[in-house]
C-alpha cells in the first residue's frame, strides 16, 4: 500500500505541477490549478522557499497543539468535522488528477460518499483504499512550496519531532488509540491480524458452533499501523525531486522510503511503537544523494 500510494502521489503532483523535466531540461506547460483556493503562490527565489518552509512549520506545529488540545478536551465533534473535511478535499485533489475531472464539483460529489463510507462504514479494506487517495491530494498542495534544501530540513524535523512523539513523549501512541477507539477513523494505513493460536480457534469455532452463536464470540485483534506523516512527506519529497531532476529522481526517492520502512517493518519487534521517520528519512536522503550523482 505504501508504494502504490507513493507512485499515485507522483502521478497526482505532476497532473497538477506547471513544470517538467524533458531531458534534463526544465519547461514550463499549462497545468489545472489547484481547486477550491488552494491554489499556492509560484516560488521565485530561494527566500520564497525559506519563508514558506517557516510557514508550513509554524502552521504544523499549531495543527499539533491544536489536535492534542481537542484530543485531550475530547471534542470529537470537532475532530471528526476536521478530518471529514481534509478527506473530502484530499480525495477530490486526487479523482480530479487521476480521472482528468474538469469540473471540481462532481470530484466532491464522488469523495463525499467516500468519506461516509470511512468514518461509518467500519471496513478496514475502505479505510485504506481511500487512504490511497488522500496522501498524493495533500502532497499536491505541499510540493510547490518546497525545494530540495526545504524539504530535506523538514524531513529532519519532522524525524526529531516523530523520535521525541513516540519514544520520550508517548504522544503519538495516545493520539492513534484515541483515533481508532474514539473517532472511529485513524489518518493512516491499518491492518488487522491475529495469532496463529486465535487462527485456530477461530476454525474450531466454525466447525462446531452455530451462526448465531459464532457472531457471540469476540476475539482480541491486533492491529499493525503506518501513520499518515509517514506516507505523505515521502510522497512530497518524491514531487520535489520529480519538478527539480525528473521522474527517475522521484523514484529513486520511492525506493529509498521503501527500503528504510521495509527495514523498519523487518527489524521491529511486535506489540510495540517505533517512530517510522527517521528510517524512511534516512532512506530518502540516499535516494536524494544518488539522485546528484547518478542523474
Amino acid at each position: 500500500m505504501f508504494i502504490i500510494t507513493q507512485f499515485i502521489g507522483i502521478y497526482v503532483v505532476s497532473y497538477y505541477s506547471p513544470v517538467k523535466i524533458v531531458a534534463g531540461e526544465k519547461i514550463n506547460v499549462s497545468a489545472p490549478s489547484l481547486p477550491f483556493g488552494l491554489e499556492p503562490p509560484q516560488p521565485q527565489t530561494a527566500s520564497d522557499y525559506t519563508g514558506f518552509f517557516s510557514s508550513i512549520v509554524i502552521a504544523f506545529i499549531i495543527a499539533v497543539v491544536l489536535l492534542f488540545m481537542l484530543t485531550k478536551f475530547k471534542w470529537e465533534i470537532i475532530l471528526k468535522i476536521w478530518f471529514f473535511v481534509v478527506i473530502v478535499l484530499a480525495l477530490s485533489l486526487a479523482l480530479i488528477a487521476i480521472f482528468s475531472i474538469k469540473i471540481a464539483l462532481i470530484a466532491v460529489i464522488i469523495a463525499l460518499p467516500l468519506a461516509a463510507l470511512k468514518f461509518y462504514g467500519k471496513s478496514f479494506i475502505i479505510h485504506n483504499l481511500t487512504e490511497l487517495l488522500i496522501y498524493p491530494g495533500i502532497a499536491a498542495v505541499f510540493v510547490p512550496l518546497l525545494n530540495v534544501w526545504t524539504v530535506i530540513a523538514l524531513l529532519i524535523l519532522i524525524s526529531i519531532y516523530d523520535i521525541w512523539a513516540v519514544w520520550h513523549s508517548g504522544i503519538m501512541q495516545k493520539m492513534a488509540k484515541y483515533q481508532i477507539n474514539t473517532l472511529k477513523v485513524f489518518s493512516g494505513f491499518f491492518v488487522p491480524y491475529v495469532s496463529k493460536q486465535v487462527k485456530s480457534k477461530i476454525r474450531f469455532w466454525k466447525k462446531t458452533l452455530s451462526k448465531s452463536q459464532l457472531n457471540k464470540k469476540r476475539i482480541k485483534v491486533n492491529v499493525a499501523i503506518l501513520g499518515g506523516g509517514d506516507i505523505v512527506f515521502p510522497i512530497i519529497t518524491a514531487g520535489v525531486m520529480l519538478k527539480t531532476l525528473g521522474l527517475m529522481s522521484a523514484i529513486f526517492v520511492i525506493i529509498g522510503a521503501t527500503l528504510g520502512l521495509a527495514y523498519l517493518f523487518f527489524a521491529a519487534e511486535k506489540k510495540k511503537f517505533y517512530p517510522a521517520m527517521p528510517f524512511i528519512t534516512a532512506g530518502i536522503l540516499v535516494g536524494i544523494l544518488a539522485s546528484f550523482l547518478i542523474l
